[in-house]
């Protein structure tokens, strides 16, 4: 007991950055797995890390509080922006949405409890099944593994005013977005395509109606693109995960001194 008792303030902040981790990062964070199950993973996986990490001997003081509030920033931070990675993929159903006139059915997202596009949602859960099938889950985990090596425990603040940490989450919103549109540029050109057909039919047939016809064309020609580009979407996918574990570690570098 006399052992453990030094080496007991480390681990609580060991346990404070997993947990916080698992609160906003992708497939760990979401409300269809239970808070009581995150928390126990979150402290096994503190305690698996602790053994296998050079923690040094801290006391519980007024510096001791202020570590476990950078500790709390750190996994919420980097959670946060690998969060808003892959939204980008929701983004790009939205955009689809909106051409295909999907975007007035929204629906609930039961992972976080917010409304999302339709065509959005599908993707985002074939994107994460992809994640998982990959093992990109495991590449998650490392990042918080290895975090300890860019952002030691005893580092007191976080440079949150320092211009390079602004930039790449500048730079991180950025290239969600560009991902986003690259995604759903084919389906969106396609139905751009179709709008402009039926224009044309609309000023050579006056008689019919085009806002009668246009709707289930452009929604069966949405399905078709879509069904031809999937591929090259999940190819997008592929990319934006390498673009989230690349964030993950430049921020860390650079919230540790070493960017």
């Amino acid at each position: 007991m006399e052992e453990i008792l030094p080496h007991f303030p480390a681990f609580l902040l060991v346990v404070v950055r997993v947990t916080t981790f698992f609160v906003a990062m992708p497939i760990f964070s979401y409300r269809t797995i239970p808070a009581s199950h995150r928390i126990g993973l979150g402290v096994a996986l503190a305690w698996i890390m602790y053994y296998t990490l050079d923690i040094p001997v801290l006391e519980i003081d007024a510096e001791f509080f202020l570590l476990i509030i950078k500790e709390a920033l750190v996994g919420l931070f980097i959670g946060f922006i690998s969060y808003v990675i892959i939204t980008a993929i929701q983004i790009a159903g939205g955009l689809i949405d909106f051409q295909m006139g999907f975007s007035i059915a929204n629906v609930i997202d039961p992972q976080t409890g917010a409304q999302s596009p339709l065509m959005g949602q599908y993707l985002y859960i074939i994107a994460l099944l992809f994640l998982l099938s990959t093992n990109g889950h495991h590449l998650l985990l490392d990042g918080i593994f290895y975090s300890y090596q860019f952002i030691p425990l005893e580092q007191m603040f976080i440079p949150f005013g320092k211009e390079e940490l602004i930039n790449q989450v500048i730079l991180a919103f950025n290239k969600s977005f560009i991902i986003a549109f690259q995604m759903a540029i084919p389906v969106v050109g396609s139905i751009f395509l179709v709008d402009v057909g039926l224009g044309i039919l609309a000023r050579t047939v006056p008689q019919l109606n085009v806002f009668v016809v246009g709707i289930p064309v452009k929604i069966i020609a949405s399905f078709l693109v879509l069904i031809i580009v999937l591929g090259m979407m999940m190819k997008a996918v592929a990319g934006l995960f390498e673009y989230l574990i690349l964030t993950m570690r430049t921020l860390m570098q650079v919230i540790g001194g070493m960017g």
